[in-house]
């Protein structure tokens, strides 16, 4: 293996502070005259990783590569240089304690002792007894969360600014994931169907995943909770042709895994993660508070690590869960920086400490409320006849797709559910047909409709 090899990819790496794919990755290296095969160029990394020369951030095929900043503090010879750049680093306001794990995850791999599942963490928790987020930080948070509005059915404010909150919450997740679409690439994706050119496949597949994800938390607001069915379901439509394995999707895994860059051994056995999966949404449905609600998955199913792989990408969206029911600011992590949330999360697994991550949350749910609450006072009324109408629509949208049928007011009016009074039986169906000359393969997912069968549709029926 040749060593300036491994020194250009290294420098390479240098280059994307926040974290570089490996698509990218090789593409720089061909420009700067090294032509690696994928897999050659994996194993470089990885002796790299092995070496403490660079980090990885994510899992599997949404793995992003960093280069190593040493602590400050660990090293009193540090250059100059290196110690301002870190100290320039993007991160966010922390307590001393939140500082003590950043440091400890932060050592190489070899001076962090490796370390199992281990179930008396979560058997210390008493929902509503113990409590990860103080009384006065809930209540601070419901204060700065909560819209001026009168109290309103569950998910009315998520649908005010469904629009915004599909573009950034999925932009944001799949960032933390090492996703390279920008935000404007992600608009385009959600509002067009226009994918980026020059991007994965994958990436784009994330980014469309989430959108699925989104819509079904806040379209079924009343319906989804802290159950078996709804987190399955969401790892599903999140992990959709994106896994290796098509079987595990919505799945809990039977086989290990491994965390790229941390100590910890998750659990292999699948009978005690199916058993455990169970007393973690059990103890989270318990919980009165919505932000504890919110916090608590957010620690221990990522910890628990359930699926074959996505599992931060659940936690995430289902911590808008109660959030969304209670009517509250929703929370979309958007601008949090991807390092501050990883090392919070190696917190947890590796030293069962919640400190960092809550300094995350706390943090990444003001930032939420600044961004939504200022959007919301802009926004126009809601569409109260869409919202009335919102499953009559979605199942006339999906039965004229299914059958093959163009769309007119005819075929409209056959399959217009009961539901659907007959003094609004005309602007239903206009309603209707303005829905499909903007439907595309981006957002047929909402009206509950497979790729398949829109692409059948398309094919045969569209006018």
């Amino acid at each position: 293996m040749a060593d300036n090899e491994l020194t250009l990819i290294e420098k390479c790496i240098a280059g994307h502070q926040e974290g570089v794919g490996v698509s990218v990755l090789e593409a720089e290296l061909s420009v700067q005259g090294l032509v690696i095969q994928r897999r050659t160029l994996l194993r470089r990394l990885a002796v790299l990783h092995d070496w403490g020369r660079i980090a990885l951030v994510g899992e599997k095929k949404g793995r992003i590569y960093q280069p190593v900043i040493r602590d400050i503090y660990a090293d009193d010879a540090v250059s100059t240089s290196i110690a301002s750049e870190a100290s320039l680093e993007l991160y966010i306001p922390l307590s001393s304690e939140s500082e003590e794990i950043k440091a400890y995850v932060r050592q190489p791999r070899q001076m962090r002792k490796p370390i199992g599942y281990n179930q008396s963490f979560l058997e210390a928790y008493y929902p509503n007894e113990t409590s990860y987020l103080p009384v006065e930080l809930r209540e601070q948070l419901r204060q700065i969360g909560t819209p001026p509005e009168d109290e309103r059915p569950a998910g009315t404010f998520a649908r005010d600014i469904l629009n915004r909150l599909l573009i950034d919450l999925s932009w944001a997740s799949s960032r933390l994931e090492g996703n390279t679409y920008s935000r404007l690439d992600t608009q385009r994706l959600i509002e067009f169907g226009q994918a980026a050119e020059g991007k994965d496949a994958f990436e784009t597949q994330m980014i469309l995943n989430h959108k699925a994800a989104i819509e079904l938390l806040v379209n079924e607001a009343d319906l989804v909770d802290f159950t078996p069915f709804t987190i399955l379901n969401l790892h599903a439509l999140l992990s959709d042709g994106l896994l290796s394995h098509s079987s595990a999707c919505g799945k809990i895994r039977h086989r290990p895994v491994d965390i790229g860059g941390s100590v910890y051994l998750p659990i292999a056995m699948p009978q005690r993660l199916e058993e455990l999966f169970r007393i973690i949404l059990s103890t989270t449905q318990e919980i009165r508070d919505p932000f504890e609600q919110a916090f608590f998955l957010m620690v221990h199913l990522p910890y628990l690590q359930p699926f074959e792989d996505v599992n931060k990408r659940v936690s995430r969206l289902a911590a808008n869960i109660p959030l969304i029911r209670h009517n509250l600011c929703p929370l979309s992590f958007i601008d949090v920086p991807a390092r501050a949330y990883v090392e919070a999360v190696l917190g947890v697994y590796e030293l069962n400490r919640t400190e960092l991550l809550r300094d995350v949350f706390v943090w990444a749910y003001e930032r939420s409320c600044q961004h939504y609450l200022a959007i919301r006072q802009e926004l126009v009324p809601p569409d109260i006849f869409r919202l009335r109408y919102r499953q009559a629509l979605s199942e006339t949208v999906r039965a004229i797709v299914q059958q093959q049928q163009r769309p007119t007011s005819e075929t409209v009016t056959a399959v217009t559910p009961s539901s659907v009074a007959a003094e609004d039986h005309n602007k239903f169906v206009e309603l209707v047909l303005e829905e499909f000359e903007n439907l595309h393969e981006g957002n047929a997912i909402r009206f509950g409709i497979r790729p398949l069968e829109f692409a059948a549709w398309q094919e045969q029926a569209k006018p």
